[in-house]
C-alpha cells in the first residue's frame, strides 16, 4: 500500500513540472512572438492591412480552403482578387477584430509558434498541401478553443473572399443581388 500512495505523489509531482515547462513555454513562444515586431509591420504595397509574410501565408492556405471548390488553374488566377477582397474585408473589421487577426497571422508567421502550433516548421511556400490540410484538419478538430476559433477566422475569410466575388455566384447557383428599379 505505501508503494501506491508514493507511485500517486510521483504521478501528481509530474504532472505539475509538465504543466510548469508547458506554461513557461507558451509563454515563450507569445512572447517571441510579440518581441518580433511583426504586428508593426506596415501593410504590403497597395494594400490596406495585409503585410508582405500575411500575402505569403494566405497563398499557402488558400488553395486548401478552396479545394474541390475551385479549379486549380482557376484559383491560381483568381488568387490575387482573393487576397485583395480578404484585405478589403479585413479593413472593414473594427480595429478590435482587425488587431486580433493579425495577431493569428503573426502567429502563423513567427517561425517558432508556426512550427509548435501548426506541424509546419520551414516557410509556406515550402509547405506541402498534405501538410497544411493536417493542420487545418488539426486545427478545425482541436479540443482547445483557441484554435478552433482560428482556423473558423481563416476560413471564413477565405469564404468571404471567394463568394463575395461575382465570378463565384454562377458556381454555386447564385443569381446575385436583385436589382433595384
Amino acid at each position: 500500500m505505501p508503494q501506491l500512495a508514493c507511485k500517486s505523489e510521483y504521478s501528481r509531482r509530474s504532472f505539475l513540472k509538465l504543466s510548469a515547462v508547458s506554461a513557461a513555454t507558451l509563454s515563450v513562444l507569445s512572447l517571441s512572438a510579440g518581441l518580433t515586431g511583426c504586428s508593426r509591420e506596415p501593410a504590403s504595397s497597395g494594400f490596406l492591412v495585409l503585410r508582405n509574410d500575411d500575402l505569403v501565408c494566405l497563398a499557402a492556405l488558400l488553395p486548401a480552403f478552396y479545394a474541390g471548390a475551385i479549379d486549380p488553374e482557376q484559383l491560381q488566377r483568381s488568387l490575387p482578387s482573393a487576397l485583395r477582397a480578404i484585405d478589403h474585408n479585413l479593413a472593414s473589421l473594427s480595429p478590435a477584430m482587425r488587431k486580433m487577426t493579425l495577431q493569428l497571422f503573426d502567429t502563423l508567421n513567427n517561425p517558432l509558434t508556426r512550427g509548435s502550433l501548426t506541424g509546419i516548421w520551414g516557410a509556406w511556400p515550402q509547405a506541402s498541401t498534405a501538410a497544411i490540410e493536417h493542420f487545418l484538419s488539426r486545427w478545425q478538430n482541436s479540443r482547445f478553443d483557441l484554435l478552433k476559433m482560428g482556423h473558423n477566422a481563416l476560413l471564413q475569410l477565405a469564404m468571404l473572399a471567394h463568394y463575395g466575388q461575382s465570378s463565384a455566384w454562377q458556381h454555386c447557383g447564385y443569381p446575385g443581388p436583385a436589382q433595384l428599379h
